[in-house]
């Protein structure tokens, strides 16, 4: 329930926990170093928090060291901000960054790149290093960051608590003639009042047929009486993304909607009783499809029907791994977080989407936030 304790936020002992299962990963695959860039990962494992430019600011792990890489006029910035330490390298504004990586890294080994660098890092530092020293790194960072730890999951929980308050906050405001974008703004208030970082994180308000748009339409809307209503939306806590979708009406629901509703909730629920420790990802996205196709709904991503992948994991990223999806073999495993969502869409009459996250624990699957109840209750 929200308010509550507010958590503990992720200390350097958790960073430096990450950099050693980092590097123990690093030797098992010969790799002898890993460039990470001005991305969420690089918040992950030393705690700085560095927006992406075209200068290069990352850093360097490598077996035994931690090199950050700062353009020479940034330093004195990045001294003031939390982070592991570390040797700090500079470059200067007629300098290459990729020629200082290529310095510390060496002359031989496997080097493993942070799957969110810019294209330009890349081929900078094909330039400078032989192209088949220079792997992939995504698989190696996301298979670490998928599996939260306690304190993540803790985190996340306040998340997604505080967020489902702001949704039932604007629930309370909704009435025919409000327009979406001053719900877009209330939602907004109500996060920072709360404690989100910065407000919300993203906020989708669609009224009628506009929810059939899954990321909403542009330009501004006013409910109308009897409009299906759709809320997305999120904030962050130490980084920590939250991620909650209603769908509803304030009236009594017509009968096409009311089907629909219950089938979307039915999908829902298919999805949470197939996430078992050790099912495959795609195995829930299949779950959601039996029960569309069951009711004439599809095939596949046919509308009307459910148009894309059934969820997506969270953490420092909106989307990240595992994402829950035809295809995807990766097992679920203890500490994974994902959303459940196997959206429903009738195009240009209306669409529902219930967005809730599920945690799997050492036991299996559990709710960050219980499911809505009802077409007109869209909270337990």
């Amino acid at each position: 329930m929200f308010p509550g304790s507010k958590p503990a936020f992720i200390e350097n002992a958790e960073r430096l926990e990450r950099l050693t299962r980092l590097r123990s990963r690093m030797e098992e695959q010969g790799i002898g170093a890993l460039l990470l860039g001005s991305t969420e990962s690089l918040r992950y494992f030393t705690g700085l928090v560095w927006h992406q430019s075209e200068r290069l600011l990352g850093a360097v792990v490598t077996a035994t060291d931690l090199h950050y890489i700062v353009p020479g006029f940034e330093k004195s910035r990045v001294e003031t901000l939390p982070h592991i330490g570390g040797e700090i390298h500079i470059w200067q504004e007629e300098h290459n960054p990729a020629s200082l990586v290529a310095s510390i890294v060496g002359p031989a080994g496997r080097v493993a790149l942070d799957d969110a660098l810019p294209l330009f890092v890349y081929n900078g530092l094909a330039k400078q290093l032989e192209q088949d020293r220079l792997i992939d790194g995504g698989l190696l960072i996301s298979t670490l960051r998928a599996r939260k730890s306690p304190c993540e999951i803790a985190i996340l929980q306040y998340a997604m608590n505080l967020t489902l308050e702001v949704q039932k906050r604007a629930h309370g405001l909704m009435k025919p003639g409000i327009r979406a974008s001053e719900v877009v703004r209330f939602i907004n208030e109500q996060h920072l009042e709360l404690g989100g970082e910065g407000g919300s994180s993203f906020c989708i308000v669609s009224f009628g047929a506009a929810t059939s748009l899954p990321h909403g339409a542009d330009g501004d809307q006013t409910l109308q009486q009897g409009d299906v209503i759709l809320v997305d939306t999120g904030t962050r806590i130490d980084g920590y993304h939250s991620d909650i979708t209603r769908t509803y009406v304030l009236d009594e629901p017509t009968p096409e909607f009311a089907k629909a509703w219950g089938i979307e909730r039915e999908a829902q629920q298919a999805v949470y009783d197939a996430a078992k420790l050790g099912a495959p990802c795609s195995s829930l996205d299949d779950a959601a499809r039996t029960v569309m196709a069951r009711h004439g709904l599809g095939p596949d991503y046919a509308l009307p029907g459910l148009p894309h992948r059934a969820g997506h994991g969270l953490g420092l990223e909106i989307h990240e791994a595992p994402y829950i999806v035809r295809g995807n073999s990766t097992p679920l495993a203890q500490g994974m977080c994902f959303s459940n969502e196997p959206m429903l869409v009738y195009p240009d009459q209306f669409g529902i989407r219930l967005e809730d996250h599920i945690y799997m624990d050492s036991e299996g699957a559990r709710w960050f936030t219980q499911p809505a109840a009802s077409p007109t209750i869209p909270f337990s």
